[in-house]
């Protein structure tokens, strides 16, 4: 037996069942999108601006920390957070909003949501083996992605779905560690991009007591003017350090004696987070300048979908088949939900002509 041989004649997977959900993930093809796929910024408006994959690689991270220091399993928390944005259309949330409209108009009740659409892609939509659709992942992993945030049942869900995952229940520890995590990624990194844009101030972010508490840190390092590139790195690298080990500080005895709901923070900080998020919405998030370039990912997305309506013969030979098994709306949002920003923009065009 030559030596290469001795690895392919292995019968057992040597990876942890959730080592093995998380390569799978990262394997798909859905989570190669998320490469072009908006955060905030457009894709295409400069490389420093967070993508869906560089966000889900952050909240990846951050989730890792944490389980690691709660002796929770990593591999479980990676792995929920590698796919918990897989189901994100085109163009942010705006693309999801957009699309959800569209299918209500039609009479589509269910509609669109993202998260559910995350737990759809990984259990339907991707098809890596023959017997079955999805990429065969363990019960945590599935109910971490489908429960991402609460409250978990929600109208459009099946009753399937609530027979098999019982949506009264909560979660895995692992999975509530991603739904903070993934908070604690968006808003230190929103700030870092929206910061370097311009479309929102430090000076803007004093209006918050945590930003201040953070600023604070950040100028007894003695890093420079707040317009610097260290200065805003080093306020991203301690909000990210301070709601880390604040949400250490609050659940660690509660994980221990396995309370219900054991990880968040202390009250004052959810306070004081909650207004954070408001000031990001307010000044950022609805900036004009985000407004209007949004305005052309939501025509997009209704011309998309108006098109291949009319003529659902534009769809791929994989989503073409399923109109013979699944509801013809429901293939299109699929399809359209599992477009980057820029083959969106490119099929519009050549649909209508270029969109500006």
């Amino acid at each position: 037996m030559k030596p290469y041989e001795r690895f392919y004649k292995i019968d057992k997977d040597f990876r942890n069942p959730y080592a093995r959900d998380r390569d799978r993930i990262i394997h798909s093809g859905s989570f190669r999108k998320l490469e072009y796929k908006t955060q905030v910024f457009l894709n295409h408006e400069g490389d420093f601006f967070r993508t869906r994959l560089t966000h889900s690689i952050e909240v990846s991270q951050i989730a890792r920390s944490i389980t690691s220091q709660l002796e929770l399993n990593e591999s479980l928390a990676e792995a929920i957070a590698l796919a918990h944005d897989l189901g994100h259309t085109p163009f942010g949330h705006i693309g999801g909003d957009t699309l959800d409209e569209c299918l209500k108009v039609d009479g589509f009740s269910n509609g669109f949501e993202h998260n559910f659409q995350s737990f759809r892609v990984v259990s339907k939509l991707e098809k890596r083996y023959k017997g079955f659709d999805g990429l065969n992942l363990t019960f945590a992993t599935l109910e971490g992605i489908l429960k991402h945030s609460y409250p978990y049942k929600k109208p459009f869900l099946p009753k399937s779905i609530d027979e098999k995952f019982n949506l009264d229940k909560h979660p895995t520890y692992e999975a509530m560690v991603v739904d903070r995590a993934d908070e604690i990624a968006y808003m230190s990194h929103d700030i870092d991009d929206g910061v370097n844009s311009g479309l929102i101030s430090f000076e803007d972010l004093k209006e918050s007591e945590l930003a201040c508490e953070i600023l604070q840190k950040v100028a007894l390092e003695g890093v420079g003017a707040e317009n610097d590139e260290m200065f805003r790195y080093r306020f991203s690298s301690n909000l990210i350090n301070h709601l880390v080990y604040s949400l250490l500080e609050y659940s660690k005895e509660k994980v221990a004696h396995q309370e219900e709901m054991p990880i968040g923070f202390d009250k004052e900080l959810e306070t004081q987070i909650k207004k954070l998020k408001k000031i990001l919405f307010v000044k950022m998030y609805q900036h004009k300048d985000i407004v209007r370039k949004m305005y052309a990912g939501k025509q997009a997305i209704k011309g998309l979908y108006k098109g291949l309506m009319e003529e659902e013969k534009m769809l791929p030979q994989f989503y073409y088949k399923q109109l013979h098994v699944r509801n013809k709306h429901r293939v299109i949002a699929d399809y359209i939900a599992s477009m980057s920003d820029r083959y969106a923009l490119n099929f519009h065009n050549e649909m209508y002509g270029k969109l500006s």
